[in-house]
């Protein structure tokens, strides 16, 4: 019978693959390893085949460990962070490098190479912007592809095909060029609610006005809930399945966790999502639309059949964390047992010099430039209150007080959201940031909601196999799916007796914020 699901999540380092049943449960899982290319600043690449390569030999190593056959899988489903990757008219790989090597096919999401180019369509003010945040990010495909075609114009001219990457990976498991509602709505400026989503207007003004054409563009997309085809026998080999099994057009990531997380909520617009990891997604839905300057979105059926979805988000969390291990004099490579010894040494910290910990030392985490809610990729990190403390004890002082810094950005995001119409009493917390246990109690702590953490604790994972499992007809609907596969979570109340010294850290937030901006403003 029928009734298993193959799910496959794309990061930024890593390719992972997870076998569930029809009821939620992680059957077993596993990981491998992908590149990433640093040629110069603000450049990031990703050799798509690689990733291919690491899909594959994921997924045949869960199928494995779950003792699944090929013959009880229903369905498989893709998600990826928004990394744009380009073949050729023929569907070989084609350079969107400055090395000019061909297997550099892929931009990686984080690349910041199209600031200026994000920065001048942001300009224009055109009346698609509204549908995200009024501005566009380097990491979105539009100012990227605006790039490649300026900079790369030998590779524009060869172009057959750009895909968002979780839709080259149900290319690469069909054959079918396809597009997912869900990237193309998010990433590429599509809009889902009307009856053409591409804006000829805005293709034109952007200079891509052939994009269609040399992206190998669809006019209509596929919404999740349904199947894209079936695996081609070539995949379903490479994958350690067979060609009777389905695929459920791609996911961004973040919505995936979302869908994961918010699938099963019983008060879905009361509810909001949080995917912390490298970066960190805060993701609602809503069945009208709430635009926001700053909010990526509204996005009509991004992932729910007639709901919006929108996003608000913080471009480096984990990996800003990282970050302040890698540069302390008492630091090194921030390996997660390093992680974990200092978590633990800034819990016996504040057993013995209290709760509020090092309050002289604030911080704005925005090393990365501000995704939200001040939509700035120009933005740049802040520290105040440093010494000439090079000792251990010091770094978890400052670890302390940026993960601090870290929540204080998600209650400044959740405020603006407040602002344009979104009320939220439960934060949902799910991705990497679920194993820092200071994350969990300050997201509590510092923004006052109800914290779940669920007991499926790869939530990303879970929400594609949602969607599969409803292409792969396991369940009827996604509304069906997330009720049935919603596997519960831990509750984690907000402790009222430091909403004092929170309120006055987010007041000197605040206050830095307007520092800087006053500083920048300088001649």
């Amino acid at each position: 019978m029928r009734d298993h699901l193959v799910a496959v999540d794309v990061g930024t380092g890593s390719a992972r693959a997870g076998v569930f049943d029809r009821e939620g449960r992680l059957l077993a899982k596993a990981k491998r390893p992908i590149a990433m290319f640093r040629p110069k600043e603000n450049h990031a690449e990703h050799d798509s085949e690689d990733i291919w390569s690491a899909v594959c030999a994921s997924a045949r190593e869960a199928l494995a460990d779950a003792g699944i056959a090929a013959a009880q899988v229903a369905a498989i489903g893709f998600d990826a962070t928004c990394s744009l990757v380009a073949r050729d008219a023929e569907g070989a790989q084609l350079s969107v490098s400055t090395t000019g090597r061909q297997n550099h096919d892929t931009i990686v999401w984080l690349d910041h190479r199209a600031i200026r180019e994000a920065d001048q369509l942001s300009s224009t003010q055109h009346p698609v912007l509204a549908f995200s945040g009024g501005s566009l990010s380097p990491e979105m495909e539009m100012p990227k592809l605006a790039w490649l075609k300026k900079h790369l114009p030998q590779s524009w001219e060869r172009a057959g095909y750009f895909f968002d990457l979780a839709d080259f990976l149900t290319w690469k498991a069909t054959g079918s060029a396809a597009r997912s509602r869900c990237t193309l709505t998010a990433k590429w400026n599509y809009l889902a609610h009307e009856e053409n989503g591409w804006s000829a207007d805005f293709l034109r003004m952007a200079g891509l006005d052939d994009l269609l054409e040399k992206g190998g563009l669809p006019l209509e997309t596929v919404a999740a809930g349904t199947s894209i085809g079936r695996l081609s026998q070539q995949a379903a080999e490479a994958l350690g399945l067979d060609s009777e099994v389905e695929v459920a057009p791609g996911l961004i990531d973040a919505y995936a966790g979302a869908f994961g997380v918010l699938g099963g909520a019983s008060e879905l617009e009361a509810s909001v999502a949080l995917i912390g990891g490298t970066s960190s997604c805060i993701v609602a839905f809503a069945r009208e639309p709430k635009a926001g300057r700053s909010l990526w979105g509204p996005y009509y059926e991004a992932v729910l059949p007639e709901h919006w979805l929108v996003e608000g988000g913080q471009s480096a969390t984990g990996a800003l964390l990282d970050h302040m291990v890698r540069m302390h004099a008492a630091g090194g490579e921030p390996t997660a047992e390093l992680h974990a010894k200092v978590i633990a040494r800034v819990e016996a910290l504040r057993v013995l010099e209290g709760a509020d910990l090092a309050p002289e030392i604030n911080i704005l985490p925005d090393f990365h430039g501000n995704r939200s809610p001040l939509a700035d990729p120009h933005a740049t990190g802040v520290i105040s209150g440093l010494t000439l403390d090079t000792s251990f004890d010091g770094l978890c002082r400052l670890y302390w007080r940026c993960c601090v810094s870290v929540a204080l950005g998600i209650r400044h995001i959740l405020e603006t959201m407040a602002g344009y119409g979104y009320t939220f009493s439960t934060l949902h917390v799910t991705g990497g940031h679920v194993n820092n246990p200071l994350l969990i109690e300050l997201y509590a702590d510092v923004t006052g909601c109800r914290v779940l953490v669920p007991e499926t604790r790869d939530a990303v994972l879970l929400g594609t196999a949602m969607t599969a499992a409803v292409a792969g007809g396991v369940h009827t609907d996604l509304a069906a799916a997330g009720r049935a596969m919603d596997g519960g979570a831990t509750e984690r109340l907000p402790d009222t007796t430091r909403a004092p010294q929170y309120d006055r850290d987010y007041r000197r937030f605040l206050a830095m914020l307007r520092h800087r901006e006053e500083l920048r403003a300088m001649e």
